[in-house]
């Protein structure tokens, strides 16, 4: 009878294809790597993924990035470097099997990425140079080479059917009927298994030590600003934060604790690499219009000047109603309505040129806040510590904004590097680009902690509590409904400063059922809390929090 070949034609074609994806695979391994290795000698912020991705992140609706917060939290970068990674392994893979039948265009392929990458690394607002462009470059290059050579040891040469079988020393064809004497093993096409498994484990090897190397030299280019930091020595401030009064604190389980810890304190940003400045060689310039003292200070100069230390909420305007987008903490730093005023910056109220103050960050995220707001008498500050501290390196060390009373993206600048004055009709920032209001001063808002929704309490006296908050205007009243019920005040935790958030609670007496609990808060001015509904763009979301709960 006859013998069938080793191998089939399908089996051969499978056979191609999975080598073909896998040097797709390596090669775009290789290109990320030998990137990541060149990124060291120009900088981390240049190399595909971080560049991609920050464009990515500058080009992608506001809705849709309000909804990767809300949705992710402070993941949503790890997501979206997840997401960029998946989407290059893909490509990787068709770049594969397309070079296992046209070698020159699948290398090509892999060279038109890098074009991509390296002109994402030059649209950057931090891109001072066209080195930006290596990174991606040089890794196209090496995973292109990587995927023309792999193909080559890939590719099956020879015919895909077997080769007729001989008797050995003979060269008659074995007969389908000829069950007679020993047969050879048919011929199967000229492939190098070895060969193709030598290059790709050569060329893991190559792309893993380069990698490696990479990002040593990264986080030895960070070492210095680790070293920095961990040499600051913050001065006792000259204007200390006023202690709290003992009744702002209330001890009821679930509720956030008054003072938020720095670990747990909420980080909403665009940075997909956290900048890690060196805070020997930092500089604030202060410049623009109705400046008539320009300078540029160091990290010394400020701590050489009076600080003052002060317990402020921050609020980010992605935030939802009940959200966790907000955090109490105590601050340090140098008075920014001082260091404007020396450099003869007047407010636009008392007749100077410059209504927006937009302040640069080294990433090149530009915030405008109003000039008028800044220089009202409130703590706005220049802050160089955070809760004792000098600030992590994921707040803005060395130095960051905070101003009381306005969110976070029309005034928390972190990683701070330039102030220019300028109006409002000359500049757009970064968020008002993207269709976010100009001016954004915090709503009021009040959030339930406990209990948490669907929750299942046993019946009788449920303590209800949680904070609430309206920054630079204070909380002067918190009120909750049962169901339809009527508005019965809750207790309200004594006001540390109208900059704070307030803790409140309120012991509820829950019969069985299900049922739903709503706050809402008062805020000094007398204005309560709205019950309209609105989402977080342009200025905030609006509403009052709710719970549903079904008590036992």
């Amino acid at each position: 009878m006859r013998q069938e070949p080793s191998t089939s034609r399908r089996g051969i074609r499978w056979v191609r294809r999975a080598r073909a994806a896998l040097s797709g695979l390596l090669a775009g391994y290789a290109a990320l790597a030998f990137a990541e290795l060149v990124s060291a000698f120009v900088r981390p912020q240049a190399g595909p993924v971080v560049a991609v991705g920050s464009a990515a992140i500058d080009r992608t609706p506001a809705p849709l990035k309000d909804w990767a917060i809300r949705h992710f939290g402070t993941d949503d970068k790890l997501v979206l470097q997840l997401g960029i990674l998946a989407a290059l392994a893909v490509l990787a893979i068709l770049l594969g099997l397309l070079a296992l039948a046209h070698r020159r265009t699948g290398a090509a392929g892999v060279l038109v990425f890098g074009v991509v990458g390296a002109a994402a690394a030059l649209s950057r607002p931090d891109s001072t140079s066209v080195a930006d462009a290596l990174p991606s470059v040089a890794g196209a290059l090496a995973g292109g080479l990587l995927l023309h050579w792999l193909a080559g040891r890939s590719a099956v040469t020879g015919p895909l059917d077997a080769a007729p079988v001989v008797r050995p020393g003979g060269d008659r064809p074995v007969a389908a009927d000829d069950t007679v004497g020993p047969v050879a093993t048919p011929r199967e096409p000229g492939w190098d298994r070895r060969g193709f498994l030598v290059a790709a484990t050569a060329a893991a090897a190559a792309s893993t030590g380069a990698g490696a190397l990479g990002r040593s030299l990264n986080g030895s280019r960070g070492r210095d600003a680790v070293a920095s930091r961990a040499h600051v020595v913050l001065p006792a401030p000259g204007s200390p934060a006023t202690p709290a009064p003992g009744g702002a604190r209330l001890r009821i389980p679930g509720i956030s604790p008054f003072m938020t810890p720095t670990e747990d304190f909420y980080r909403v940003d665009t940075a997909l690499v956290v900048p890690k400045v060196d805070a020997t060689t930092w500089r604030l310039r202060i410049h623009g219009k109705g400046v008539t003292r320009p300078v540029s200070l160091s990290f010394d100069d400020l701590l050489r000047r009076e600080l003052v230390e002060r317990d402020i909420t921050l609020t980010c305007v992605s935030n939802e109603v009940g959200g966790p987008y907000v955090g109490n903490a105590r601050w340090i730093g140098v008075r920014l309505a001082d260091l404007l005023a020396e450099c003869g910056v007047t407010p636009p109220s008392k007749g100077g040129p410059a209504d927006q103050l937009v302040a640069r960050s080294v990433d090149g995220m530009t915030i405008g806040s109003p000039v008028d707001d800044v220089m009202d008498g409130r703590d706005a500050l220049l802050a160089v510590g955070m809760n004792g501290r000098p600030l992590p390196f994921e707040h803005g060390f060395p130095v960051r904004m905070v101003v009381p009373g306005l969110y976070g993206y029309v005034s928390a600048c972190k990683w701070i590097q330039d102030i220019e004055l300028t109006t409002f009709d000359a500049y757009d920032p970064y968020w008002v680009k993207r269709d976010w209001a100009r001016r954004a001063p915090i709503k009021t808002q009040s959030r339930i902690d406990t209990p948490k929704p669907f929750a299942r309490p046993r019946a009788g006296t449920v303590m209800v509590a949680g904070v609430a908050w309206a920054q630079h205007r204070g909380v002067r009243e918190v009120e909750v409904r049962v169901d339809d019920g009527p508005w019965q005040r809750a207790h309200l935790a004594a006001e540390d400063t109208v900059d704070t958030w307030r803790q409140w609670s309120f012991p509820w007496q829950a019969d069985k059922g299900g049922h739903t609990l709503t706050v809402r808060a008062t805020d000094g001015t007398g204005q309560v809390q709205t019950a309209r509904r609105a989402r977080t763009i342009p200025d905030g979301a609006s509403g009052r929090h709710s719970v549903v709960v079904t008590v036992d």
